[in-house]
């Protein structure tokens, strides 16, 4: 049987309160298996960073069952799940300023609990290993987010979300992080669930949830129960 990274069933959330309050996330149900791919899809305002949101700690549904690697999000430690095994991928590079793109990606190991001695080894996998003791202000935005992955895979993690990681990118350099997000997450096995309004993007993964529908909007294997 195949491990379940992710169980949702019936997850709600909406904001405000009593008749002003605007549903986001109604009833929402799927899984993620070990080392699978999911696109979440859908205008804006149809829930998809606020459904990472939830899945990383930062927000509580209001309703719904989600189990996290076997455990209810309500038995949870997110800060440590956030620390060591749910890697969190931004629009824009979140790097410390101060802090070279070497040093970014050896702090995120230590948090983690992994070898700082890699770091060097995740940006030369990603083709920046040369720009290692540069600052993230004195490299390109493509670098940046390049640098930005290579402390995610510095971690190790079992999951990793992805809120519009190539969204502030020109299509060239997008696709070059995007080929550099995909063929890691296969090496390392580590499951994937990608927020983009780029349906080329989303067709890399191997389902898609689109969000204003709650449903699987090609034919990926079976339907999301």
């Amino acid at each position: 049987m195949t491990e379940m990274l992710l169980t949702v069933r019936g997850l709600r959330k909406s904001f405000g309160s009593d008749e002003s309050a605007v549903p986001v996330l109604a009833e929402l149900a799927f899984k993620l298996p070990a080392g699978g791919s999911l696109a979440l899809m859908g205008r804006s305002g149809s829930g998809k960073s606020t459904l990472l949101n939830i899945l990383c700690g930062l927000e509580r549904p209001e309703a719904g069952e989600l189990i996290l690697f076997g455990q209810d999000y309500r038995r949870a430690d997110w800060q440590q799940l956030r620390r060591e095994r749910i890697g969190v991928v931004f629009q824009e590079a979140n790097l410390m300023p101060t802090l070279s793109l070497l040093d970014n990606v050896r702090l995120r190991a230590a948090l983690a609990g992994q070898p700082q001695s890699r770091g060097q080894h995740w940006l030369d996998t990603l083709d920046i290993g040369e720009l290692a003791q540069r600052f993230p202000d004195q490299v390109s935005g493509g670098q940046r987010q390049r640098a930005a992955l290579a402390m995610v895979f510095a971690m190790a993690p079992a999951l990793i979300l992805a809120d519009e990681p190539t969204g502030s990118l020109d299509r060239v350099t997008a696709d070059d992080v995007a080929d550099s997000l995909f063929r890691l997450q296969a090496e390392t096995g580590c499951g994937l669930i990608l927020a983009t309004h780029d349906p080329e993007l989303a067709s890399r993964c191997q389902r898609t949830l689109d969000l204003a529908h709650r449903a699987v909007d090609r034919d990926a294997g079976p339907p999301l129960p």
